[in-house]
């Protein structure tokens, strides 16, 4: 299987029992949600996932998705109260219990930049209301065109308003202190606008001393971020294409193709990319996926994504392994049915670039791969820039990736088709090839008589850029 699963862990899948579990039925990643839990519940977790990668020899990455200015109402009278159409209802910044008539909402200057005439959309837009005034300072009075329950916590968009809120929050820094201190290999940051807040990220990563070990995620789900998606991606180690808030904040007809157009331009600067939100959802409590859902998970397999990821499924769901086996199942008759996942696009060379020849011999490895019907592409990183290239033209053949980076491995797991070993014999080229092509015999992944693609750099011992490509017979 080459499209990577992601899961998200919660109450119905923190024990080490289920967590091993699920990666026996396909996982590839695990998802902590800093939008809840505490440092305590993650902790447990992180060691967890640590222990059973050490003793299974696995290297399944950690993901850690940061919250981000999510704008939420706060506590709700008895936990739920009902909306009803065309009331009009008083919403402040001052924090008070929420009633009917008056909802606190957690964004300082929501009043100061609310227009009239403006939606705000709540609990994933299945509540709507429009503003009518505002007192400029902290309240606003709204109408409520489309009514229904509303309960606490339920997250608030405002799709038409342009707020000042920085994406990285007071609270985000608490977490990224707690994650930069553990080993996790992915950082999500969630409600991106532009390349500018994934510098700010990045430079407040740098300050720490795992910096360089820590790869970070754009989850694209606002419309000013799909304005700067060029720069985004080209800022990112990773996109999340977040379909829940973005479905909300855009159009919902737009989101497919704009789907499809992130996906194709993460794999023209070879950056992964990941599908999320919504994909299993009915499985949340039934045993079985609908057919919609099933047709999702496969067009975002076709589409070229790199993983696709489950939330509520696996966090709450009452099914979390079967959600993984039913995914796994999707993807593995897509990608052995399809010629459509393969060969996505011709990556552009430039000869400007101090890369041009590394990304030409990748080139030419995928091309000479296809060509010669090589059953896998071998290569030798320590930075992680082959594997991404390889990968993200998505050939036909496997992908093994060998690296003495320990780090990188559990990075890799989240990337399209590549599959990672420790190695650190790296002594001369023809033994280096030799021995690894021994190794993946012993593990049955290589038969007598089969023809492999190598590339390396050379002389290995300086770990330069690639440089060298190879092909020959087991």
């Amino acid at each position: 299987m080459k499209t990577k699963i992601i899961a998200t862990v919660g109450p119905a899948s923190s024990t080490e029992s289920v967590l091993k579990e699920l990666i026996k039925a396909g996982v590839d990643v695990f998802r902590l949600n800093f939008s809840h839990g505490d440092f305590a519940f993650f902790e447990n977790i992180i060691n967890t996932i640590h222990k059973i990668n050490k003793e299974d020899k696995t290297h399944i990455a950690i993901l850690a998705d940061l919250q981000g200015p999510k704008i939420r109402v706060g506590k709700v009278e008895n936990d739920s109260v009902v909306l009803i159409d065309n009331d009009i209802v008083s919403i402040t910044t001052q924090e008070c219990v929420s009633t009917a008539s008056r909802l606190f909402v957690s964004y300082p200057l929501l009043a100061q930049e609310a227009r009239k005439g403006e939606k705000i959309l709540i609990d994933d837009g299945k509540l709507l209301l429009e503003v009518i005034s505002t007192n400029k300072k902290d309240e606003i009075k709204a109408k409520v065109l489309h009514g229904g329950l509303l309960k606490s916590k339920k997250g608030v968009n405002l799709p038409d308003t342009s707020i000042s809120q920085p994406s990285l929050t007071e609270k985000d820094k608490e977490n990224l202190d707690f994650i930069l201190n553990h080993r996790i290999q992915w950082i999500a940051l969630s409600f991106v606008r532009s390349a500018h807040d994934i510098q700010e990220l990045k430079e407040y990563v740098k300050q720490h001393k795992r910096a360089a070990k820590v790869r970070i995620m754009a989850k694209i789900e606002k419309p000013e971020a799909i304005k700067d998606i060029d720069s985004i991606i080209s800022l990112s180690d990773g996109i999340m294409v977040a379909r829940g808030d973005l479905g909300v904040e855009l159009p919902l007809e737009q989101v497919p193709l704009m789907q499809k157009e992130i996906v194709r331009k993460c794999l023209i600067n070879s950056k992964p990319v990941v599908i999320a939100t919504q994909m299993m959802e009915s499985m949340i409590n039934n045993i079985s996926p609908t057919r919609a859902e099933t047709n999702d998970v496969a067009n975002s397999v076709l589409d070229g994504a790199d993983a696709l990821m489950l939330s509520a499924e696996t966090s709450v769901g009452e099914h979390p392994v079967e959600v993984i086996k039913a995914m796994q199942r999707i993807i593995t008759y897509t990608e052995q049915n399809s010629i459509e996942i393969y060969y996505k696009h011709t990556p552009p060379l430039d000869l400007k670039n101090n890369r041009y020849i590394s990304d030409s011999i990748i080139c030419n490895a995928c091309n000479l791969a296809e060509q010669s019907g090589a059953v896998a592409i071998i290569g030798m990183t320590y930075s992680g820039y082959s594997a991404f290239a390889i990968a993200a033209q998505r050939p036909r053949a496997a992908i093994y990736i060998f690296t003495n980076n320990h780090a990188l491995l559990s990075i890799l797991s989240l990337v399209w088709g590549v599959q990672g070993f420790y190695y650190d014999k790296f002594i001369n080229t023809d033994h280096t090839i030799l021995d690894i092509k021994q190794r993946l015999l012993k593990e049955k992944l290589l038969r007598k008589n089969d023809l492999i693609v190598n590339i390396a750099s050379t002389p290995l011992t300086e770990l330069g850029m690639t440089n060298m490509l190879k092909l020959s017979v087991v």
